[in-house]
């Protein structure tokens, strides 16, 4: 269900990239004001990050999850009616808040759902959304924008659906294993006996404080790790249509399936990442040997096939390095197993939420960049290599910064 829902979480907020070289020349607006667009859904999602955790530890994800996913399904429909680009400005803020809370909230409810040896393939399902919903978005979007030749349409479509999804999500999802009809007593007592063994490795002596948490290099690792790794993701969501339109001549439609290749292969990577992390670990080998062996060895071939892409004039190899980054930068999707690895039970929500927040720090600030770097220069040169900084980034948070071999006494 998480899949699902995020899934459609990136279709919603990818359906604006993929329509930005029709709105651009609708509005008539340049790169500067793409950027500012483009990012201002990550100004709120980015701000309400902190206080959706929170929301999560209160009442636990089911509401919290259905309620993020019916609000964004209205911002993204009435974003259709927008007759300029501030009204349109204005829905993506909306649509930023209402999303916050979705992967803070995913985030407790793997810790929940999820025995030890399970969180890695729970992480990924749940961020393999984001690879999967772009790689959706793509097709689905521009597919309706080619047949109803109307991007307004598009979002109308893509918003009612969410609408319901969000009933499904309501019908489906339970906050506790034991409340789900579909669980039995054998699966419930399996689920818990895991939550026992977590419990046992928690600090005797905690905080109770979670500013606490800003004490230790660890949260910081995980902080600045995932922004990192979201300004790489993010500056490929926001601006590789347009890249891909405007440098290398793609038309809607084929632009559309390259996008949908290149996102695809993200949704694979993420799905093998997981699954390799979770038999290794089965296999005896130690939390931190696994997560970090598979962040430093992914982020560096993510990095250096994000930096070929500037060196590269022929489309179709563009499109196949784009992809080789997303395959292998999406392994990273295993951060999403981190807030349950440093936080005990009541905090993992308050920990997601702040690696989000980091993440989406860069998705404000990307998009803006891009728009500025490209406006000023002409080139989306300087704009490759602050994607492959940020590959360097990742690498050397996500392997020297955090401590994986225990919880925070917070």
């Amino acid at each position: 269900m998480m899949l699902f829902l995020i899934s459609i979480n990136y279709v919603d907020r990818a359906s604006l990239s993929v329509a930005m070289p029709i709105i651009s020349k609708e509005f008539n607006i340049g790169p500067a004001i793409e950027g500012l667009l483009l990012s201002s859904f990550f100004m709120t999602y980015a701000f309400m990050q902190i206080p959706g955790g929170m929301l999560a530890d209160r009442f636990g994800p089911r509401i919290v999850i259905a309620g993020a996913t019916i609000g964004w399904g209205f911002f993204q429909a009435i974003a259709a009616v927008c007759t300029g680009w501030v009204p349109l400005l204005l829905t993506r803020l909306g649509l930023g808040a209402a999303e916050a809370p979705i992967y803070p909230a995913g985030g407790k409810l793997n810790g929940i759902w999820m025995t030890q040896t399970e969180r890695g393939r729970g992480a990924t399902l749940l961020d393999g959304g984001a690879p999967l919903g772009a790689a959706l978005g793509a097709i689905l979007i521009s597919g309706l924008i080619a047949t109803f030749d109307s991007w307004r349409t598009s979002f109308v479509v893509a918003g009612v659906g969410t609408l319901i999804a969000g009933y499904f999500a309501w019908s489906y999802i339970r906050n506790d294993p034991r409340e789900h009809p579909g669980v039995n007593e054998a699966e419930a007592s399996y689920i818990e006996a895991a939550h026992a063994r977590d419990v046992a490795s928690e600090p005797a002596v905690i905080s109770g404080r979670v500013l606490d948490f800003f004490k230790y290099r660890s949260v910081w690792g995980m902080f600045f790790g995932w922004m990192c790794f979201n300004a790489l993701f993010y500056g490929l969501l926001t601006w590789m249509p347009t890249y891909l339109s405007k440098v290398h001549g793609l038309n809607i439609k084929e632009m559309g399936g390259a996008v949908f290749i290149m996102f695809f292969s993200g949704f694979v990577g993420e799905l093998v990442g997981g699954w390799v992390a979770d038999k290794w670990r089965a296999a005896g080998a130690s939390q931190s040997k696994v997560l970090r062996s598979l962040f430093g060895f992914s982020s560096i071939i993510a990095t250096a096939a994000i930096y070929s892409v500037s060196q590269i004039k022929d489309p179709v190899t563009v499109v196949i390095m784009l992809s080789v980054t997303l395959f292998f930068l999406r392994w990273c999707g295993l951060f999403w197993c981190i807030p349950s690895i440093l936080g005990t039970r009541d905090r993992v929500g308050f920990l997601g939420g702040t690696m989000n927040l980091g993440g989406n720090v860069a998705g404000i600030g990307v998009p803006i960049v891009v728009g500025l770097i490209v406006q000023a220069t002409g080139s989306y040169f300087l704009a490759l290599m602050l994607f492959a900084a940020a590959g360097a980034g990742l690498f050397i948070c996500s392997t020297f910064l955090i401590d994986y071999s225990k919880k925070l006494p917070v």
